[in-house]
This record gives structure tokens, C-alpha cells and sequence, in this order.
């Protein structure tokens, strides 16, 4: 099964690495929208949460923007079937799993980085917490994502049936990530953050599981 995860992750990141259709989308949208955030707070002074808010926002949504293709390209060629010979559904959904997880965590560090060069208050004053809520953000976003891609892949309106989707199994992941995110920021300690920290590897370890569980339906349905 390993060795059939690591074809499909191969697959789709050359796929992707040859048509940058995901990854020249999403450098579009977080550029323009780091731009129009900028611009509208020029002069303002925003606290710490609303920062933090706004940085998983973009996030959220550049997420929503990239990862609905998952199974799409598999639809598109016709070749859904094929797949379905030659691997099993563990397989699949565990490739999947790593490219989204792949994608997701390098767009992360991206929007991050950019947003420290962009937000002039913006400043994070405990960077190894901050990396990690940044971390098990991604994981669950990657997870609860590529079993949400798996359920519209054959619907005809799959950009808006993925957010609409997506937003209430994300929720708890959101509010403890804006949570953690801002008690990093404020420099607060472990111990402060500890409830949130466990919450989102709470949330890693239901969702994942689950979507262990249901993919076999959801894949050959």
C-alpha cells in the first residue's frame, strides 16, 4: 500500500510540477490578497487577534482555492477507473493525503513569510510554537480537504460545494489555530496553549481516522 501512496503522490506533483495550475493560482491569490490587506490598513492599528484572524483567513480560503482539484484531474481524463484497478482506496487516499499535505504546508510557510514582510505590527514572539500551530493547522487542513475533494469530485459545481462543505468541518480547526496563533504571537506560554494544542491534534487524529475509514465509500460511489 506505501509503495502505491508514493506512486500517486509522485503522479500528482509531477502533474502539478508540468501544469502549475494549482501552485500559479494560489501565488496569484495570496499575492493580490496580501496586497489589498496592506493597502486597506495603511495607518490603522489592528490587535493581535484581528492579525491572527486575517492571517488564517488567507489561508483558509487560498487552501479552498487550491485543493478542490484533488480528484478532479482524474474526472477530467476519464481515467478514475483505472485507478481504482490498480491501487486500493488506503492508497489513494493516503497519496492524495501527502500531496495536499505537501502543497498546503509549503503554501503555508509562503503566506506566512509574506505576511511577516507585508504587516509591519505583525510580529511573532515565540517562533517555535508558532511553526508548530502552523504545522498541525496544515496537517488537519490536508486531511479534512482531501476527504471533502473525494466527496464533490463528481459533482458539477465543485467550486462552490467545496467551501460550503469545507467551512463547518474546519470550524474547530480555525477557531484553536486563530486561538494558539494569537497566544503565540502575544508571547504567551506553553502552558496557555497547551488546550488549543490539544485540540488541533485532537481534531488531526478524528479526521484522519474517519476519512481512513470512509473513503472507501466515498471513492467507489
Amino acid at each position: 500500500m506505501l509503495k502505491q501512496a508514493w506512486e500517486i503522490f509522485r503522479k500528482d506533483l509531477a502533474s502539478e510540477l508540468r501544469t502549475r495550475y494549482a501552485l500559479n493560482a494560489l501565488l496569484m491569490f495570496v499575492v493580490v490578497t496580501l496586497a489589498v490587506i496592506m493597502f486597506s490598513l495603511v495607518g490603522e492599528t489592528l490587535p493581535a487577534g484581528a492579525q491572527t484572524g486575517m492571517l488564517w483567513v488567507v489561508m483558509f480560503f487560498a487552501a479552498m482555492s487550491g485543493l478542490s482539484r484533488s480528484f478532479v484531474a482524474e474526472e477530467e481524463r476519464g481515467t478514475t477507473m483505472t485507478l481504482q484497478l490498480l491501487a486500493s482506496p488506503m492508497a489513494v487516499y493516503l497519496g492524495k493525503l501527502l500531496f495536499n499535505l505537501l502543497l498546503v504546508l509549503v503554501l503555508n510557510a509562503f503566506i506566512v513569510a509574506m505576511y511577516l514582510l507585508t504587516m509591519e505590527q505583525f510580529f511573532v514572539r515565540q517562533p517555535g510554537l508558532f511553526w508548530l500551530v502552523m504545522l498541525l493547522g496544515g496537517i488537519g487542513m490536508a486531511s479534512a480537504t482531501t476527504i471533502i475533494a473525494a466527496i464533490i469530485a463528481k459533482a458539477n459545481t465543485k467550486g462552490t460545494l467545496f467551501p460550503v462543505l469545507a467551512f463547518p468541518i474546519l470550524l474547530p480547526l480555525l477557531m484553536a489555530g486563530i486561538s494558539a496563533t494569537k497566544l503565540a504571537v502575544e508571547d504567551s506560554s506553553w502552558s496557555a496553549v497547551w488546550p488549543d494544542l490539544q485540540l488541533l491534534g485532537s481534531y488531526i487524529v478524528v479526521v484522519t481516522t474517519v476519512s481512513f475509514l470512509l473513503f472507501d465509500f466515498v471513492w467507489k460511489d
